[in-house]
């Protein structure tokens, strides 16, 4: 069988990049696209790193993903009762900021720890066996 090497620099991005897109995601969430766009694309970018040969990226994978879709279901839930919940904080606007800092609270201060975490681990190159080439 053929040899792969992943390099530690390849391994240290995989573990930081779905926490780094999430809180790009959560702070460009005004936008409505680009949060919209990552919700997509992140099952797949979580279902790539989710077979990664290192448990150590796929530890950090699994917290992330918890904060976010956590978050994006409780949205779902919570924004159902959007009519109600605006007339309580006294309007649309005032909503959309509350949620959008409820959001940031949620998401980007444990996601910005996890990036500087794999920052400063000390990752290895590995090699996996690949089935094809």
């Amino acid at each position: 069988m053929p040899v792969k090497t992943i390099t530690a620099a390849q391994q240290r991005r995989d573990a930081q990049i779905f926490n780094m897109l999430s809180c790009a995601a959560i702070l460009l969430m005004p936008l409505v696209i680009p949060a919209l766009l990552w919700i997509a694309a992140s099952i797949f970018v979580h279902a790539s790193i989710a077979h990664h040969p290192n448990q150590r990226v796929r530890d950090y994978l699994y917290p992330g993903g918890y904060r976010f879709y956590g978050l994006v279901g409780a949205l779902v839930v919570g924004l159902n009762f959007s009519p109600q919940m605006s007339k309580a904080v006294g309007g649309g606007i005032r909503l959309l900021f509350l949620v959008w800092l409820v959001s940031v609270l949620v998401v980007v201060p444990l996601a910005v720890r996890d990036i500087l975490r794999a920052r400063k681990e000390n990752w290895q190159d590995i090699t996996v066996e690949t089935p094809h080439e």
